[in-house]
């Protein structure tokens, strides 16, 4: 559940660019939204004996800037009905019992289907998500089969309507401005995925490594977690803390697990 009422606080704490840099280029995002392509780079290595380093400053428009958030208009309201990716995906995950979903996008968006299904693809795949864990697999099916559930990509008048109707209020100042779960349905919300969120912005965050972390975050709470507190001041940041409101007082991270194991922080 997303508890929009609580005000976003700045991110405390300095940041590892190049963690930031090395998740967004193995999820495959960054030639995507830039068009420009990187060599693959390690996963981060987070120490609890140092902290990462402050990041380095990155010129819009240089070869090697990531963006933050993507320009442009957002569309505020689509025409309220999804398409869905069609064909089967791949197992995501190598134990447990498979949980199939669908992923749809809605009509009016202006976002692309096949796009954001990779990126859904390509962040549930990675061991450092949830199938990870090895005690679920994850398969995408077509929209005209049965599944657990649906991981859709809604404007935000949309996004509100669903939300609303599954009983979680995702206003901020007024404005439908999380995204949320309900039964059976993980809602990105158009504006964050486009926009990204305060915390990660000011951060200096890439929006791909947002756009993984708002995944994992919905998705997680399909698989039963509920929000977290941060567990070690400056450290990374729980994927069940609701990063795209406050940090806590730890650093943005993006996935459920870090090296190797389930990063947790205490249940609020």
């Amino acid at each position: 559940m997303i508890e929009p009422r609580r005000p976003p606080t700045s991110a405390r704490g300095p940041w590892w660019l190049a963690a930031a840099v090395a998740i967004a280029t193995l999820l495959g995002c960054q030639t995507q939204l830039t068009g420009q392509s990187s060599p693959p780079a390690p996963a981060p290595s987070w120490s609890s004996s140092a902290a990462p380093a402050p990041p380095t400053p990155v010129a819009a428009g240089s070869p090697s800037a990531v963006p933050l958030s993507l320009g442009g208009a957002v569309p505020t309201h689509g025409k309220g009905t999804f398409a869905y990716a069609g064909g089967r995906g791949p197992v995501l995950g190598k134990s447990g019992p498979v949980k199939r979903f669908k992923v749809a996008v809605e009509r009016g968006s202006g976002e692309d289907l096949a796009d954001f299904t990779k990126q859904v693809e390509a962040t549930l795949g990675d061991p450092r998500s949830w199938v990870g864990e090895g005690k679920a697999r994850l398969q995408r099916v077509p929209g005209s089969e049965r599944a657990d559930f649906t991981i859709f990509l809604a404007t935000r008048v949309t996004a509100g309507d669903m939300c609303s109707a599954g009983g979680t209020n995702i206003r901020v100042g007024g404005r439908p401005y999380t995204s949320c779960r309900t039964a059976g349905k993980a809602i990105i919300n158009l504006d964050r995925w486009r926009l990204s969120a305060g915390p990660y912005l000011r951060a200096k965050i890439p929006l791909a490594v947002y756009r993984a972390y708002v995944i994992n975050h919905e998705v997680g709470h399909e698989f039963g977690h509920h929000h977290e507190g941060c567990p070690r001041r400056g450290g990374p940041a729980p994927v069940m803390i609701q990063q795209t409101l406050t940090l806590r007082g730890c650093v943005p991270y993006a996935w459920p697990r870090v090296k190797g194991h389930r990063l947790a922080g205490p249940r609020l």
